[in-house]
C-alpha cells in the first residue's frame, strides 16, 4: 500500500505501522496511508533550531519576503497538479480555488510586507521614549526572531491554505516550521511540500512536514517555540492545557471552530439589492468547501416579520445547488471530507433538532451527479428553523461542520446583538444593511464578541471578498469560543513570532543597535555634502550643518502670494488679537521649503527625487526677523528591489530634519524620504 512520507531531518521517510488509511471523499477508494510512528520527534524539534532557525536568522526581512516571493511564483507554475489531488478531497474547482490560490496568495502577500520591515536582521517596535531631563538616557523596543520553531497543527478543510498562510508568516520572521496537517486530507500537503523542497528556494531545516500523528512532538517544546492549532475547541483546550507547554510558557495560538453568524438588517426589504446579496451569502457560505469552513455561516439572524420570506428564499437558492463528483462542470458542491467527517455532521444535526426543525434538504438521501451517494461522503445543504432562539442553548453552542445552518428570528438590533453574543466568540460576523447606522449599533454592541466583522451592501459586494474569507493583512481568530488567538493581521501576525525586548541606553547606544537614528544621539560631520554619497557611502548618524537664513516679510508675502495660501495668521496684522501669534507668521511649509534650500545640494548626484515627508511637526512661531539654520541626520536606510534589469540600483534614506532658530530652539521637525542612486 502507498504510504504518504514525512520530510524531517532534511529527507522524506515513512513512519513504521500501517498507519491510518486515506480515502478519497468522491468515490470511497483506499488512497493510501500515513504514519508517523517511530519518527524521532525530539530530534525533529531539535533539527528545525538547529538548522533552520539559525540560516533564516542570517536572512533579513527583505532576503526572506523574496526568497517567499520566489516560492510562490514557484508553487503557481505547479497549481494544476494540486487543484488534480484536491478534487479527492470532496472539493469542487471553486473549493479548491480558495484553498490552492488563496495560500499561493498569503505567501505573495507576505512578501510584499517585508517593505513594512527594515532590511535589517531585526526590528525596532514602535516609537522611542526620552527617559531623563536631558535626553541621554531612553528606551525603545527591539523585535528579534524566536530561536524555536513554529509548530503548525492544522484542520483538514483547507489543506494548503491551513499550510501556507501560516508558514508565510512565521519565515517573514525567520522562525522554522513543523508542519502536521490533519492526516485525513494530508495527502495533499505532502503533494505540495515535495514542489516545495524540490525547488531548493528554502534553506534546509526551515520546513519539515509530518503526515499522521503528531506524537509526542508537544512534549519537546520550550518557551523559544510557538504552537498554533486549527480544530474543535475541545482538542485544542486539551492541548493547550498539556503539562509541558504550561510549564514552559510556550505561546499557544488557538482557531477553533465557532458559530459564525450572519444578520439581515432591519431596514432591508425584498426587492432590495441588500436582500439579494443577503440570500447569495448565505447560499454561498453553505455549500462552499461543502460548509466546510471555520468561518462558515452557521446561525442566520432575520428581523421576525421576514422570517418566512427568507426561508422561502433560501430554499430557491439551496435547490440550485448541484452536488456530486467536483470534476464534473455542473458539480456546485462537492462531498465532505470523509465518511467520518459525514457521520459526524449528522450526530451534531440530530442535537440540534432537539430544539429546530429541517425545513430544507433531507438527512437520508442526496441527488448527485457522476457519483455514487453511497460511496461518496455526499450530503445534502440543511437548513435548519429554530423560532426560539433565545430559550435555545443548542443552536449557540453546538456546530454541525457541514453545509448546515439555523435560522431565528429577532425583533430589534439590540437582539439581534444578544443573540450574536450568545455563541460566546466567533471568528466573523457579518451585517448586511442599507442603513450605517444600524450598521455601526451592531459592530460597537457585538465587536467585542467576535474578531471580524463585515458590513455588506450594495455599495460594496461586487467587490467585497465575503464572510467567509479571511484575508492575509488583517488578523484571523476570534475570542471566547473561537480561541481567543488571532493569526496573520499583517504585520500584527510576525510580531507573534519574534520576542520583544525594551531596550535602554544612550540615543547613541541605541542608534548604533537597531541601525536608526535616535534624536540626541552623536551625529558626525563630513566634509562631502551627504547628496554627493551614494546609497551605500551614507552613514547612520552622518549630518549636515548648514548655513543660516533669516526670514523677512517679503518672503512671507511672496510665500502667500505663490501659494495662495492667504490664512490671517500669514497676511493679517489686525486679526491676531486673542491668537497664539505676537505679529503674522510665517508659514510652516514655508519654513520647510527654506529648509530644504539650506540643505540640499543642487548639482546632479546620487540624489534622484524627493520621495516624501513624514511626521513634520511646527513646534515654535517663526517670524519676519528669525534666523533659521538645519540640521540634516541621516536617521534609516531601506534598500529597494529592481523591479527590471534597466532599473536603477537605489534605496531610500529617511533623514531627521531640525530646524532651530536664533537661539537654537526646534521650530519645524521631519523625516524626509529620498531615492538615493546605488554604486553601479
Amino acid at each position: 500500500m502507498n504510504k504518504l512520507e514525512n520530510y524531517v531531518l532534511g529527507k522524506w521517510m515513512t513512519g513504521d505501522g500501517e498507519g491510518q488509511l486515506l480515502y478519497d471523499a468522491v468515490t470511497g477508494d483506499t488512497l493510501g496511508a500515513a504514519s508517523t510512528t517511530g519518527l524521532d520527534f525530539a530530534g525533529i524539534l531539535h533539527y528545525a533550531r538547529t538548522h533552520g532557525g539559525p540560516a533564516l536568522r542570517k536572512m533579513t526581512f527583505h532576503e526572506r519576503g523574496r526568497m517567499l516571493r520566489a516560492l510562490a511564483l514557484h508553487l503557481t507554475e505547479k497549481k494544476e497538479l494540486f487543484y488534480t489531488i484536491s478534487y479527492r478531497t470532496g472539493a469542487t474547482r471553486a473549493d479548491s480555488w480558495i484553498d490552492i490560490e488563496g495560500g499561493i496568495g498569503n505567501l505573495f502577500a507576505y512578501a510584499s510586507l517585508r517593505r513594512k520591515f527594515p532590511d535589517e536582521l531585526f526590528c525596532l517596535d514602535g516609537e522611542g521614549h526620552v527617559l531623563s531631563k536631558t535626553g541621554s538616557f531612553m528606551g525603545h523596543h527591539l523585535l528579534l526572531p524566536k530561536e524555536g520553531a513554529a509548530v503548525h497543527i492544522n484542520a483538514f478543510n483547507f489543506p494548503v491554505w491551513g499550510m501556507l498562510e501560516k508558514i508565510a508568516v512565521n519565515l517573514l520572521a525567520g522562525v522554522p516550521a513543523i508542519v502536521k496537517p490533519a492526516t485525513v486530507t494530508s495527502f495533499l500537503t505532502e503533494a505540495v511540500v515535495k514542489e516545495i523542497i524540490a525547488s531548493g528556494i528554502l534553506p534546509d531545516g526551515a520546513l519539515q512536514l509530518l503526515c499522521g500523528s503528531a506524537g509526542s512532538l508537544l512534549e519537546h517544546v520550550t518557551s523559544q517555540d510557538v504552537i498554533t492549532f486549527t480544530g474543535s475547541a475541545s482538542t485544542g483546550l486539551m492541548l493547550k492545557s498539556s503539562a509541558r507547554i504550561l510549564g514552559e510558557n510556550v505561546p499557544f495560538t488557538m482557531e477553533a471552530d465557532s458559530l459564525n453568524c450572519i444578520v439581515l438588517g432591519e431596514d432591508v426589504q425584498p426587492g432590495m439589492p441588500e436582500w439579494d446579496i443577503f440570500i447569495k451569502e448565505v447560499r454561498k457560505e453553505m455549500t462552499a468547501k461543502a460548509g466546510q469552513k471555520c468561518t462558515a455561516i452557521r446561525r442566520i439572524f432575520v428581523p421576525q416579520n421576514k422570517l418566512e420570506d427568507v426561508s422561502i428564499a433560501l430554499g430557491k437558492a439551496l435547490s440550485q445547488t448541484t452536488i456530486g463528483n467536483p470534476l464534473n462542470e455542473k458539480v456546485r458542491m462537492g462531498a465532505l471530507a470523509g465518511a467520518g467527517q459525514k457521520k459526524e455532521v449528522l450526530s451534531q444535526v440530530n442535537k440540534l433538532l432537539a430544539s429546530s426543525q429541517l425545513i430544507y434538504g433531507s438527512l437520508d438521501s442526496v441527488e448527485v451527479i457522476d457519483a455514487d451517494a453511497a460511496k461518496g461522503a455526499f450530503i445534502s445543504p440543511l437548513l435548519l428553523l429554530n423560532e426560539q432562539p433565545f430559550s435555545s442553548p443548542e443552536v449557540h453552542e453546538v456546530e454541525a461542520f457541514g453545509p448546515v445552518s439555523t435560522l431565528m428570528p429577532y425583533n430589534s438590533t439590540e437582539e439581534a446583538i444578544a443573540l450574536s453574543k450568545m455563541g460566546k466568540g466567533s471568528l466573523v460576523s457579518t451585517i448586511v444593511t442599507a442603513d450605517n447606522n444600524i450598521a455601526k449599533q451592531y459592530i460597537l454592541g457585538a465587536g467585542a464578541y467576535h474578531g471580524r466583522m463585515l458590513i455588506l451592501n450594495n455599495e460594496c459586494a461586487k467587490e467585497s471578498t465575503g464572510h467567509g474569507s479571511p484575508l492575509p493583512l488583517l488578523v484571523h481568530g476570534g475570542p471566547g469560543r473561537a480561541g481567543g488567538g488571532e493569526e496573520m493581521g499583517g504585520v500584527r501576525g510576525v510580531k507573534h513570532y519574534m520576542q520583544r525586548v525594551a531596550i535602554q541606553g544612550s540615543p547613541t547606544a541605541i542608534t548604533a543597535i537597531s541601525n536608526v537614528y535616535q534624536p540626541g544621539a552623536a551625529q558626525k560631520e563630513d566634509v562631502v555634502h551627504p547628496f554627493r554619497k551614494y546609497f551605500e557611502d551614507l552613514q547612520i548618524g552622518e549630518t549636515l550643518v548648514t548655513a543660516k537664513r533669516t526670514v523677512t516679510e517679503a518672503d512671507i508675502s511672496n510665500f502667500a502670494n505663490l501659494s495662495w495660501d492667504h490664512f490671517y495668521a500669514h497676511t493679517d496684522h489686525t486679526a491676531l488679537e486673542g491668537t497664539l501669534f505676537e505679529k503674522p507668521v510665517a508659514h510652516g511649509y514655508f519654513i520647510m521649503s527654506a529648509a530644504a534650500g539650506l540643505f540640499v545640494d543642487a548639482k546632479k548626484g546620487p540624489v534622484l527625487l524627493n520621495y516624501g515627508i513624514d511626521e513634520l511637526r511646527f513646534t515654535k512661531p517663526v517670524y519676519a526677523g528669525d534666523t533659521i539654520g538645519v540640521r540634516l541626520t541621516v536617521k534609516e536606510k531601506i534598500a529597494q528591489d529592481q523591479k527590471t534589469e534597466t532599473d536603477i540600483p537605489r534605496g531610500v534614506v529617511k533623514w531627521h530634519v531640525e530646524v532651530y532658530d536664533h537661539i537654537n530652539e526646534i521650530v519645524a521637525i521631519a523625516t524626509i524620504l529620498t531615492m538615493v542612486a546605488k554604486r553601479d
